[in-house]
């Protein structure tokens, strides 16, 4: 088997502080005959608690998948009250979008995508609008299109839930979908649901946020991409994106930048959740760029 055949994995890791770890991890390795092509480490000096990603190859014809990989780890995570997994890296993770009538983050991630930098297969756009069917099947994806009123809501997540089942999605992608999660479907996809609003929140909301910022003289506009959670765009925070401004910026140069800004965070923060590089942390997330 050729150095460009052998299979690539991810190995995440969060547990407490203790001595011993990284040469645990790397022993492991070592043993399998595997080659480590990329290792990052971080301990929160306030919580004691270490964080390690570790990339690497293996080089035998007859390689175990994932669960015997998790299999021989066993005694190293439990000797170190570890929470791992291991990801082959020649599974693309499944992303389903959500988007309501703003398409400039879906636009986006599909361009991504459909360019091949995007470590992940889209299998599906669901909206409560019909505005961005056009574009969603012009990239031959398909567009479920499940209108929301204050009657069916209940319904509507279910319906949501079962393509999330049927299709086996491992990431929900809210580029800008104008709708809360119930506390069910939070829970049903808690590390598996990324969010992106503009960074004005918890300040401005409701409509025209940017023209209240406007009138409050704001001197920087910027978007912020979490992870979602029953508490309203205050889950742990994957990245965020600003740029300065001054008052020589009308409104609608405001959007277009807040709208610039939000498609680079969205963006950012999609492709390190597929490439297994977020760990959450409490209400924080430890990023492995």
């Amino acid at each position: 088997m050729n150095k460009s055949e052998r299979k690539k994995f991810v190995l995440t890791v969060s547990c407490p502080e203790a001595n011993g770890i990284v040469r645990a991890v790397s022993d492991f390795l070592f043993q399998r005959g595997a080659t480590i092509s990329d290792a990052a480490q971080h301990r929160d000096p306030v919580l004691d608690r270490f964080f390690m990603r570790v990339e690497f190859e293996e080089a035998e014809a007859d390689l175990p998948g994932t669960e015997k990989l998790d299999e021989d780890f066993t005694e190293i995570g439990s000797h170190f009250a570890m929470q791992w997994s291991f990801y082959d890296l020649a599974v693309k993770p499944k992303v389903l979008m959500a988007v309501s009538k703003h398409g400039h983050c879906l636009n986006d991630i599909l361009h991504r995508w459909s360019s091949g930098v995007l470590p992940a297969d889209i299998v599906g756009v669901v909206s409560n609008h019909e505005d961005l069917r056009g574009i969603t099947e012009w990239y031959g994806i398909d567009y479920h299109y499940l209108p929301v009123s204050e009657n069916n809501k209940d319904a509507q997540e279910d319906e949501v839930l079962r393509i999330i089942a049927t299709k086996k999605v491992d990431l929900l992608a809210l580029a800008r979908y104008m709708q809360i999660l119930s506390p069910k479907m939070c829970e049903v996809m808690a590390g598996r649901a990324i969010n992106i609003h503009h960074s004005f929140l918890p300040g401005f909301k409701g409509a025209n946020p940017y023209r209240q910022a406007y009138m409050r003289g704001v001197k920087i506009i910027g978007a912020t991409a979490h992870y979602v959670t029953t508490d309203l765009d205050e889950g742990p925070i994957i990245e965020q994106a600003v740029e300065k401004i001054d008052h020589n910026f009308d409104i609608d140069e405001l959007v277009q930048i807040g709208r610039d800004a939000e498609c680079a965070a969205f963006a950012r923060a999609v492709k390190w959740h597929c490439e297994h590089r977020i760990i959450v942390n409490g209400n924080k997330t430890v990023v492995f760029k």
